[in-house]
């Protein structure tokens, strides 16, 4: 067991680089800021930049977990996976809002954002070995994406999308407390890859 949560986890380490790296994320594009009418304000260039990549990466998830209920038919997966359908479209609805492209692709598994295409493909070849690596990818992907969306929240100064992701923040809490229960039950224990295992223990109710 001790191995096993070992090999994994030199995996994601080794596959997976924290995603808060802007450098990395869509492109802005030309008429980014510009007022939107409506006596709306406009959106700033880093929440633009934030909301597109947070709107390919509830993809991400989804995809992934949509590969892993088809691979091991588990029903955490699709469960999980329609929870990110609803994340999904709580960032399409910001995009709307404020006149934005939708960047994500129709596609399962096809993203524009080339580091989530890559990352796409690690993931699921990190999960197809096993249910248990399945498990893995699944706590994996949640916790890189609470730091994604904290890094979201600190660049926002819109109140409708600040609520819109603390929600997407409140759900990954509860799809890591899945995952990890999931894989308690399968005699295996996970520890924090990414966020703090302070963070870690209060999400699980250890604190």
């Amino acid at each position: 067991m001790d191995t096993h949560k070992i090999i994994s986890r030199k995996i994601f380490l080794r596959l997976l680089v924290v995603a808060t790296v802007m450098a990395s994320l869509v492109a802005i594009p030309a008429w980014a800021g510009n007022g939107i009418g409506g006596g709306i304000t406009a959106l700033s260039d880093e929440e633009i930049t934030h909301l597109n990549y947070m709107r390919e990466e509830e993809k991400l998830a989804r995809d992934v977990y949509l590969f892993m209920y088809g691979k091991w038919n588990a029903v955490i997966f699709t469960q999980v996976a329609d929870s990110e359908q609803q994340h999904m479209d709580t960032m399409k609805k910001m995009l709307d809002k404020y006149n934005l492209p939708d960047p994500a692709s129709t596609e399962i598994g096809d993203f524009n954002n080339l580091d989530l295409q890559a990352k796409y493909d690690e993931l699921i070849a990190a999960g197809s070995d096993s249910y248990v690596d399945g498990l893995y990818v699944g706590a994996t992907i949640e916790e890189i994406d609470m730091i994604d969306i904290q890094e979201a929240i600190d660049f926002c100064d819109h109140v409708d999308l600040l609520t819109a992701y603390q929600h997407l923040l409140e759900g990954s809490k509860n799809h890591l407390r899945a995952y990890v229960g999931t894989l308690e039950k399968q005699g295996f224990t996970y520890e924090p890859q990414f966020i703090s295992q302070e963070l870690f223990d209060a999400i699980m109710g250890l604190l």
